[in-house]
């Protein structure tokens, strides 16, 4: 029996099956291999991702300017310290505010171990003092037992100071290189796809950081409203810390559905032990109100406009990237699958598609080329006119 005897033998359903595993095992042989790269080249990856996410909030403010006649490099200069003034005032305000009140924290725990000691001592389970202050010594003897550990942690951590502020300076300069000239980066990177795919690619690529910036704007709007209604709760019963812990309420929010929750039942334990039960309970409860609010109204309506992705997906991709890269992959998974959603189906529509949330991510943009975009609104998504290539900013001017 011949090789084509034994083939015509077997059934097509099984030919059929066999052709897509071994197509299917390819790819994840791919996906495995690139994300072991992602992770073991994580001083670059992660900051250039971050920069693209800075860059997704910035460029439609220099963009603006640029159209104001502002010459490029001034307004990239202009939007970035402008920025990083913002940034870096707020950060002093609100470390300010930690340090003057970390002593009346301190003050307030101090009493609360002092109200729980005595509780324990005179409830039903007749805890003795001395019982306490053995628990006490074995809880030194331990830390002064595992002192090695924690001194090698500690170097751990300063090497770890150190690949961040690596990172930080990395991500900078990313974030002025795309600002600037992010078209002919891209424009670059597209050539290594053959020219037949190349206007398809890197149309893909304009909606896909269409979403990026849609995203990444729905993000900040949802983070204010949790930590502007965490914040006010707080102030109003007078915990201890309530700007910080707003701020935190705002930065846990980058990470969707569970960051701002997470943070949110920080700020109900600073709570409990500095002003009780009672303030405790209605600090609960008005995180539980914001978290309702987020995830029935804001969302559906902000974050659901810009980037339509089950909650389920997302909670799954939040999980993944926790698993991969701790808080900085939870921070990066969304994103990530925001944008590849996008541009994979860019990639697979039809030419003559004229799919409408595509389209829309195509205008939330606001980077296109003027010959990409006529009066009667952006093109479909199988359209080809001219090259297609998002711009992180357009070609800089001759200045």
């Amino acid at each position: 029996m011949t090789h084509a005897d034994v083939a015509e033998s077997v059934h097509p359903y099984v030919r059929k099956g066999a052709a897509w595993a071994w197509r299917l095992l390819v790819l994840l042989a791919f996906g495995i291999t690139f994300l072991w790269l992602f992770w073991h080249l994580k001083t670059i990856t992660i900051p250039l991702l971050l920069a693209l996410m800075a860059s997704a909030l910035l460029v439609p403010t220099v963009n603006y300017l640029q159209r104001r006649k502002v010459p490029r490099s001034l307004a990239v200069v202009v939007v970035l310290l402008a920025g990083s003034a913002a940034v870096g005032g707020i950060l002093t305000f609100v470390v300010d505010q930690f340090i003057k009140g970390l002593p009346d924290l301190s003050a307030q725990l101090t009493n609360s171990i002092e109200s729980l000691k005595n509780w324990a001592i005179h409830s039903r389970f007749h805890i003795s003092e001395e019982q306490i202050s053995k628990a006490g010594d074995a809880l030194v003897n331990t830390i002064k037992d595992n002192q090695g550990r924690v001194t090698s942690g500690a170097l751990a951590t300063a090497t770890t100071v150190t690949e961040i502020l690596t990172g930080m300076v990395l991500t900078l300069f990313t974030t002025i290189f795309f600002l600037y000239n992010g078209k002919e980066i891209w424009e670059f990177v597209t050539r290594i796809f053959p020219r037949a795919a190349r206007s398809r690619v890197r149309r893909a690529g304009v909606l896909g950081f269409g979403s990026l910036i849609g995203y990444v704007r729905a993000t900040v709007a949802v983070a204010l409203v949790d930590a502007i209604g965490i914040g006010v709760g707080l102030a109003a019963f007078s915990v201890p810390l309530a700007l910080p812990l707003a701020s935190l309420v705002f930065l846990g929010a980058f990470i969707p559905i569970i960051g701002a929750a997470i943070s949110g039942f920080v700020a109900v334990f600073i709570a409990l032990i500095t002003k009780g039960a009672f303030t405790a309970a209605m600090i609960l409860v008005i995180v539980i109100v914001v978290m309702q609010v987020e995830g029935h109204v804001l969302q559906p309506l902000i974050m659901g406009h810009a980037v339509q992705i089950h909650a389920l997906a997302v909670v799954l991709a939040i999980a993944t990237g926790g698993v991969l890269g701790g808080i900085i992959g939870a921070l990066l998974a969304v994103p990530t699958v925001a944008v590849l959603n996008t541009a994979i189906r860019a990639l697979i529509e039809p030419a003559d598609s004229h799919d409408p949330y595509l389209v829309e991510g195509e205008e939330e943009a606001d980077i296109l080329d003027p010959e990409m975009v006529s009066d009667q609104g952006p093109p479909a998504v199988g359209a080809r006119p001219g090259n297609g290539v998002p711009e992180l900013g357009p070609a800089p001017p001759k200045d």
